[in-house]
């Protein structure tokens, strides 16, 4: 099987499942216990929040494990929300946020707080512009995405974060499909105040992902009273995830540059050998990440293309993971303006360093076989 759907998870990398292994034979106790063991299980968690804190380039204690990405999400968004809602209930936010965002901004809706979804333009951006057109007295918190976990499109956060900091509104962002894959300083460099990240999107486990907020907020976590990550999260701390995740973490920020490389050259090739293809129609944006890959077929579904593919043992996807089994049409294909039929045909193609020039060779070939078998079968429904 050809793997090319890494933006919805990833495997394990070997140091990653052997720092797994080792903190489960050595630190299986509770974190929260005041024994030994239970108390050299709490050191090990706090090496592991500054070293996460390091690579991400933040404060330490703004860092909190969670369950994922869309856990994450979730927890901060609503937090962030809470601690807020003194100075006012509004929202903004974009018309492309991953699903969990979704969920999160719908659930703080029926609590009181009013959302306005601010729409992308023609190549997927928002334009400071729009926000500024939506900004209101009561306006207290923004969570708009860096890369979009369909077409790859990324948004400028330095930009944005100035903005809002100026403006004097929180600014939280879904970084699941971009941290460790731009350039680490600049992520560092951006001024945000809260951000989400998933481990399995890195070659972490599943399970377990970080957020980040900044100390000097005032947050207010759904569930008071609970002791874990304190108090922002119930639940026994998953120590082997989480010093797996931060292994990984680690690795993937430090080879960062190396990858990124690897990736674009494979993103190159794809274009370069498809563009004779004209059947084929690609989508997102030329300065997207070179990790995702969208395209759609001209005239069939993407659900169609994605069994046709999987057939000849090539794995990609339709879409966000978090939302593919309920066959709707690309929420973010919609937004930049394509009919219900076109935003049925998204095929994602999703890239990481494990990559090869002859897994793109077969998939291109594939997608040929593809189109000249539909379109055979099109020209005879015609006659």
């Amino acid at each position: 099987m050809i793997y090319l759907d890494y933006a919805a998870t990833t495997p394990m990398s070997e140091n990653a499942i052997e720092a797994f292994i080792r903190t489960s034979r050595n630190y299986f106790e509770n974190t929260e216990s005041l024994h030994d063991g239970g108390l050299n299980a709490k050191e090990l968690l706090e090496h592991a929040r500054t070293t996460f804190a390091k690579v991400a380039g933040k404060d330490s204690n703004g860092i909190y494990f969670t369950g994922g990405g869309s856990d994450g999400n979730f927890l901060a968004i609503t937090s962030l929300a809470f601690g807020s809602k003194r100075n006012g209930r509004h929202i903004i936010t974009s018309n492309v946020e991953h699903p969990s965002v979704d969920y999160a901004l719908k659930f703080l809706e029926g609590q009181g707080f009013e959302v306005t979804r601010v729409p992308v333009d023609s190549s997927g951006k928002i334009s400071i512009e729009r926000i500024k057109e939506n900004l209101r007295p009561d306006t207290v918190l923004a969570t708009i995405q860096h890369v979009n976990s369909e077409t790859g499109n990324i948004q400028d956060l330095k930009c944005m974060s100035d903005f809002f900091k100026r403006n004097d509104i929180l600014f939280h962002s879904d970084c699941v499909q971009s941290f460790s894959k731009v350039d680490k300083d600049y992520f560092n460099s951006i001024n945000i105040d809260s951000f989400t990240v998933s481990a399995h999107k890195i070659h972490g486990p599943k399970g377990t992902g970080a957020v980040y907020i900044s100390p000097a907020i005032h947050i207010s976590p759904l569930l008071a009273g609970v002791t874990h990550e304190r108090g922002f999260r119930p639940g026994t701390v998953d120590l082997p995830s989480i010093v797996s995740f931060v292994t990984a973490a680690e690795e993937s920020i430090n080879k960062q540059s190396s990858h990124y490389v690897q990736v674009a050259e494979m993103r190159k090739l794809f274009i370069s050998l498809i563009l004779n293809n004209r059947e084929v129609i690609l989508e997102g944006s030329l300065d997207g990440s070179p990790y995702i890959l969208p395209f759609r077929v001209r005239g069939i579904e993407g659900q169609i293309v994605m069994q046709e593919l999987s057939r000849r043992k090539i794995a990609v996807s339709t879409g966000s993971a978090c939302k593919n089994g309920l066959q709707s049409p690309s929420k973010t294909l919609l937004a930049l303006g394509r009919t219900d039929s076109e935003a049925h045909g998204l095929v994602r193609v999703s890239l990481s360093h494990l990559t090869t020039t002859e897994d793109i060779y077969t998939l291109c070939k594939a997608l040929n076989e593809i189109t000249n078998q539909f379109l055979s079968v099109r020209e005879v429904a015609l006659k």
